[in-house]
């Protein structure tokens, strides 16, 4: 292309200047438009270098929204799970029940009363809104809430344990994902690791002897996602603690799940509950408000207020402590609890709750409102890290395809997208993790898109 045909392409102040130009000054601000016209034009010029037409001024101004809309666009969106595990860590774990999103939604919206004594007119304390629900429910002397469990792990050790010796089973000295591991936590923390007895089994005894050299915390973490079966065996919660007691050590227990509920009455092996840990003697538990809590994430603290109080007073307690909106959800998500309504309430009890033969139907009508696919039986997971490779029997819809692969990006990529399974290279989708209010957007945009590949 000639040097005087480059000349064709217009200026960003001309293109600013186009009806179009203004629509999208008025709709991305200036600076971003700017920006997004002078990088399609750096294109429009490489290309009429190569010898490609130079586009009319209306398809610029629209390529330069595309690319000020895609800039904008939020990269966290809602998405449909339909591969009915129901925890899944990837996919944003525990959904909300409506309570806690407009108990969220109400202190975002406006100013709270997070640090300000209503009574009083006084500086007031963040921790009593979650607390007070805590030390009702589980007959705890004192509870904190921070920003994960992670952050609970880390400032519990770093409060009771810095240069200090911290008993740990080999069995619990956990990896779970994105790389967090347990040794690392307790190096970072400052605590002396004392690893205890065998992968396999460990005793009492093990316990003891360790003591005896000068360790001045116990610590068992859940084993979070895998299983030890076979030949093992280890003390129970509470033999450790009476045997703790006796040395005056402090027993703690990162417990992951955060069940307050038996699991064992939705025919799933039996989780060991807070309740049941504290009763034990354990005089701190810390866990998750995303997992079998199903709230928000949060880590949360609990035991007994001499040993919180230090906690409490940490440095590192205002760096991971949690904000407003997670308080208010978690607060929300424990009032289930309190009023004895989880299982009607909390997203993911009403999923792990939820009957075979009720899922059969929901699979049954979207067959038959699809117009195609086989209902199959199958197992649901409850994932995340709480029970592994825990099974639930469900009913499937079973679509079969000679290219599943694409299938699923197809799915992907779908304006809520949705996010199913490939199973013998069919596509599985699993009633019981889709949310009752997107089953409608489900259908609608599957049955479009399987009419269009």
């Amino acid at each position: 292309m000639k040097k005087s045909d480059l000349r064709a392409i217009p200026s960003v102040d001309k293109l600013l200047r186009l009806p179009d130009g203004k629509r999208l000054l008025k709709e991305y601000g200036h600076d971003l438009v700017v920006n997004a016209i002078r990088e399609m034009l750096t294109a429009v010029r490489v290309a009429a270098n190569k010898g490609q037409p130079i586009p009319a001024q209306k398809a610029m101004l629209a390529e330069a929204q595309k690319k000020a809309a895609a800039w904008t666009a939020p990269s966290l969106i809602p998405v449909i799970n339909a591969t009915g595990v129901i925890l899944h860590t990837n996919l944003g774990r525990a959904p909300l029940s409506a309570e806690t999103i407009a108990a969220m939604g109400a202190v975002s919206r406006n100013y709270n009363n997070l640090e300000f004594n209503l009574r009083t007119g006084k500086r007031g304390k963040r921790s009593i809104h979650a607390e007070d629900l805590l030390k009702r429910l589980l007959g705890v002397e004192s509870a904190y809430v921070v920003n994960n469990n992670a952050a609970a792990t880390m400032l519990i050790l770093s409060a009771l344990a810095r240069n200090k010796k911290v008993i740990i089973p080999h069995s619990q000295l956990v990896e779970i994902g994105g790389g967090f591991r347990v040794p690392d936590v307790m190096r970072q923390s400052g605590a002396k690791l004392t690893a205890i007895g065998t992968t396999n089994r460990i005793h009492l005894t093990d316990y003891q002897t360790a003591l005896e050299s000068g360790a001045t915390l116990v610590m068992n973490a859940h084993h979070s996602n895998f299983k030890i079966i076979g030949f093992t065996t280890e003390p129970t919660q509470s033999d450790i603690a009476d045997l703790a007691h006796r040395y005056d050590c402090p027993f703690v227990y990162d417990q992951g799940s955060g069940t307050l509920l038996d699991t064992a009455q939705f025919g799933l092996p039996h989780e060991m509950t807070i309740l049941e840990s504290l009763q034990a003697g354990v005089d701190l538990i810390c866990f998750s408000g995303d997992k079998l809590l199903g709230g928000p994430q949060a880590g949360i603290i609990v035991g007994k207020a001499n040993l919180m109080d230090t906690i409490k007073k940490h440095p590192f307690a205002r760096a991971v402590r949690a904000d407003k909106t997670c308080l208010s959800g978690v607060s929300a998500t424990l009032t289930h609890y309190l009023r004895d309504e989880a299982v009607q309430k909390v997203p993911i009890w009403r999923m792990i709750s939820r009957r075979a033969d009720k899922i059969r139907d929901t699979a049954k009508q979207w067959a038959g409102q699809l117009g195609t696919g086989e209902v199959v039986d199958g197992f649901s997971m409850v994932g995340g890290g709480s029970l592994p490779e825990e099974q639930l029997p469900t009913v499937l819809l079973r679509i079969t395809t000679n290219k599943p692969d694409r299938i699923l990006q197809g799915l992907r990529e779908l304006p809520t997208p949705v996010i199913a399974r490939i199973e013998d290279d069919s596509i599985i989708f699993d009633p019981r993790t889709v949310l009752p209010e997107q089953n409608d957007r489900f259908l609608s945009q599957l049955q479009s898109f399987l009419k269009s590949i």
